[in-house]
């Protein structure tokens, strides 16, 4: 068995690890449901899905996107954005990652390094974050979702770096891109985005920018499910949402990277960029009002 199948096997488990203790979590809310009933999504809640994951695997990104529907839509309370987001967009995720390990080349130590210091800053990342109270999540997001509008800015405007040819890392650029790794997946769990800063520092450290993609889609597909299990652990999570997020976007990920392949979005990375713009402001509204009124500890 090759490395490259190891990681996909060890993706799987990863996977398959976070399938178990979600449908668990399901279950016990079921049963302390007096109805018990079954949660079933609202089709914005799967439409959602679909757009910001379909979106997101032609690499608009679907985390501040997901946000600003939450956000215009009043679909989640904002305490538990942070949550829902990790947990829901987990399955399409690691979708994206296994087509994209599986036909783009990258060296093997560089991944597996960079992965596991993502996980590693996804597990620290996760407890802290699903312990916040509301207003230090609206302020936290608004800040993330403010650093996502420069990323974008910064992309449209062709301002990222460049990059090299390498397809790997070592000594002190290794080192840097571990620790980078290891920041991004702590920071990732609050709803920033873990692509376009890992993009960055690939390119920065010299690497092809194609190989970034198996790294950072790898490094999302393992760091979300130990995130993830921390939130669900801790009831941090919306479930429709969750569910309507997972169902809509693994459809819509292998409908984009197969069939649609690419779309012309320049016009609609700038419309994200406005959106987003706004989300944060709301978001931001949300944590004043909090403030004004002496709350924002639920």
């Amino acid at each position: 068995m090759s490395a490259k199948t190891l990681i996909l096997v060890a993706l799987g488990v990863f996977a398959v690890f976070y399938v178990v203790i979600l449908l668990d979590s399901l279950r016990q809310r079921r049963s302390a449901d007096e109805s018990g009933a079954v949660v079933f999504p609202a089709s914005a809640q799967l439409t959602t899905g679909f757009v910001t994951n379909f979106f997101d695997t032609l690499g608009i990104g679907s985390f501040a996107t997901t946000t600003s529907i939450f956000k215009f839509l009043q679909m989640v309370p904002d305490r538990l954005i942070p949550g829902t987001l990790n947990v829901g967009h987990t399955l399409p995720v690691v979708l994206q990652a296994l087509i994209y390990i599986s036909v783009i080349e990258v060296d093997l130590t560089t991944l597996v390094a960079m992965i596991t210091a993502a996980v590693g800053g996804a597990w620290v990342g996760a407890d802290k974050v699903a312990r916040l109270p509301r207003r230090a999540v609206q302020l936290g997001m608004a800040t993330v979702l403010l650093l996502a509008v420069g990323a974008m800015f910064m992309s449209q405007m062709e301002l990222f770096p460049v990059g090299g040819e390498a397809l790997k890392l070592e000594g002190w650029r290794l080192a840097i891109g571990v620790a980078g790794n290891f920041v991004f997946g702590a920071v990732s769990t609050l709803g920033a985005g873990f692509y376009a800063p890992c993009m960055i520092l690939v390119s920065l450290l010299g690497m092809n920018p194609v190989a970034a993609f198996p790294i950072m889609m790898g490094s999302s597909a393992f760091l979300m499910p130990v995130a993830s299990a921390r939130f669900v652990r801790r009831g941090a999570y919306d479930a429709a949402a969750v569910v309507g997020l997972a169902a809509g976007g693994i459809v819509a990920v292998p409908l984009a990277a197969f069939i649609v392949k690419s779309l012309p979005l320049d016009v609609l990375r700038w419309f994200v960029i406005v959106v987003v713009l706004y989300a944060a402001a709301l978001m931001l509204r949300s944590a004043a009002g909090d403030a004004r009124a002496g709350g924002g500890k639920a």
